[in-house]
Order: structure tokens, then sequence, then C-alpha cells
């Protein structure tokens, strides 16, 4: 049977004592679990099992060149899987773990080539969430896991995201809840002697300067293997029409409102508090500072396929270092 042919009777339950038997019963079974984390929800499978890291690229639809993110509870001794380079690992480590922040280091091996995608590097991460840490404790071994979501689609971050794109191709979600975070973590290469970006995310290129007096970002060329998700194949998209415009393009972006309304299309803005009052229409609000509007990004996403036919977002643009976070994410939804 192919994985993808595979059909169940998706469960949703609590995080609990019992629901985490049957969460490892069918991880060691080499089945998948969604769960919850800081950021967003996972799709997770055992990472060193070639067959259950397959499942995970067929239930998602996922590119079989686009690697796996490892998660380990933060007792985990991740040096089994990886190997550490440089001393301003422990330095970050120390600052910013449990947190989300994902780490490529040179992978021992252990960890399935089909979620490495034959690389010989492996991103590894400790997310802070405590149903992440109830869950990956309980397991106790590595989890590949992307996000939660079909691929292309936009990230979830609840367990109902979770159920609308990936019911019936896997057994069990972890319901812990909606993630406040709200946007992937940020991917860093620390086989390097400067730590590089590969993907942006709440812990920012100044945060880690901070720590270890510098960070650099990946030129990200198209003709580059990918070394992290989000870096190359389109992302996070709702299921409607898009726009996006600057902040300074108010009068288009209204006009384009305007001119949709007349067709008989449901339209919606999306933007934040400091664009809101300057257009006339429905709006679907992101809230006013960085923070806010991260964890409202995927939420609202999600919320404008069910009321919008045309949703036509604005640039976000608070001051904080975020923004560009933000921006990644809202630009790759909005192509």
């Amino acid at each position: 049977m192919k994985y993808s042919d595979r059909e169940y009777a998706t469960q949703i339950l609590d995080i609990d004592e019992n629901s985490l038997k049957l969460a490892k019963k069918y991880i060691l079974n080499g089945e998948l679990v969604a769960f919850p984390t800081e950021t967003v929800y996972g799709l997770g499978a055992v990472a060193t099992d070639d067959d259950a890291i397959g499942r995970i690229y067929a239930a998602k639809g996922r590119p079989s060149d686009n690697p796996l993110i490892v998660h380990v509870h933060k007792d985990y001794d991740a040096d089994k899987l990886v190997t550490v380079e440089h001393d301003y690992v422990y330095k970050l480590r120390e600052a910013f773990l449990p947190g989300p922040l994902t780490m490529v280091y040179k992978s021992r091996g252990v960890v399935s080539k089909v979620a490495t995608c034959g690389l010989d590097t492996v991103g590894i991460r400790v997310p802070s969430s405590e149903k992440a840490q109830e869950f990956l404790r309980y397991v106790d071994v590595p989890i590949a896991a992307p996000s939660a979501n079909a691929s292309k689609h936009t990230s979830p971050v609840t367990a109902a995201h979770v159920y609308e794109d990936l019911c019936g191709r896997l057994p069990l979600i972890l319901d812990g809840g909606k993630c406040v975070g709200g946007i992937e973590s940020t991917v860093l290469d620390v086989t390097t002697e400067t730590p590089i970006i590969l993907r942006s995310g709440l812990i920012t290129a100044d945060m880690i300067r901070s720590v270890v007096g510098k960070c650099g970002y990946s030129a990200n060329k198209p003709t580059d293997k990918i070394r992290a998700p989000g870096m190359k194949y389109r992302h996070y998209c709702p299921k409607c029409e898009t726009a996006l415009f600057s902040r300074a393009d108010v009068g288009k972006a209204q006009a384009l409102y305007d001119f949709c309304e007349k067709e008989g299309k449901r339209v919606y803005f999306m933007c934040d508090e400091g664009v809101a009052d300057k257009i006339k229409g429905n709006k679907l609000l992101l809230g006013k500072t960085a923070e806010e509007i991260a964890f409202n990004l995927y939420d609202k996403l999600h919320e404008a396929e069910n009321v919008a036919d045309m949703l036509i977002a604005f640039e976000v643009e608070t001051g904080s270092a975020i923004d560009e976070s933000i921006m990644n994410r809202l630009t790759k939804a909005c192509k």
C-alpha cells in the first residue's frame, strides 16, 4: 500500500495521560501524530524511520527535496544526532533554547536521509511550548516535523486547522490550543564560522548578534540546494485570491477593492492598525505590534478563506526586527 492510500479516522484529543499513551503507540509504530508547538502545529514521525518520514511527505504532498526539522525535548542529548563544530553554538543554546530557534548542524547520520533529503546536515529544534515538551518527553525519541498542513497552504495554529487539511491522513491530532508565536522558528546554519540565517523567524539577527557578536543571512540562490524549510517553494497560501500592496499604495488597493466588490466578489482587507483607518470596507485586523501581528497572521489567513473571494493585504511596518519575518511569510502567501 502506498503511504498516500492510507485512510484514518482522525481523532482530535486534548493532551493528557491517555492521549499521550496513544500518541506514543502511534509514533513507535511508524505512524504520524500532529502536535502543538509555540509557533505552529507540527506533523510528527520518528526521525530515524525512513518509512515514517515517507508518510509525512505523502500526507502533506511535500516536495521530496524539502528537508524536515527534528524536534527533541529539552533534556534530550541532541549531540547524539549532530556534531557541534563551533563554540558559539553553546552560547546560543543557553540564550534561546527551549525556544523558536532551529539550528542546522552536521548530521551524525542517525536521522533518516529521507528527512534530510540526503544532505549531511540536519536542523534540530527544542520547542518551548509546555504541550510540545510533554509530547516529546513522553515519546522520548527525536521527532521530525514540518508544519501540519497540506504543502503550500497556510500553516496551522489550531488543531482545527490541522484537521481541515489532513483529516484522514493521520490517526491523531493532539490539541494544545492556539499557538502563541504564530510563525515558524528561525532557522540558523551553525556549520559556518559565522551563524547564517536560512529562514527568518521570531529570533532575529540582532538577538543572535547580541549573544555571539555576529550573524549573517543566506543568499538563497535559486540554484542552491534547500538547506531548510521555507527557502524555495511557495508557502502559506490561503485558498482565495490574494493581492499585496505597500503602505503607500492605499489608493490602488482601495480601487481594487471597489472593483472586486462591483464584480460581486466577497472582498476583505487584511492589515495592521496603522493602515486600517485609511481604507473603507471589510477588514481582518492583524493588530498593532509585531508580536500581535505574528500571533494573528496565519489565523487571519485561515479566516480569509471562509469569508473572502479576494484578500487584499498590506505590507507590515511596525519598526520591529520581527517585521522582516512577518513579511517573509506574507509575501509568499500573497504571490
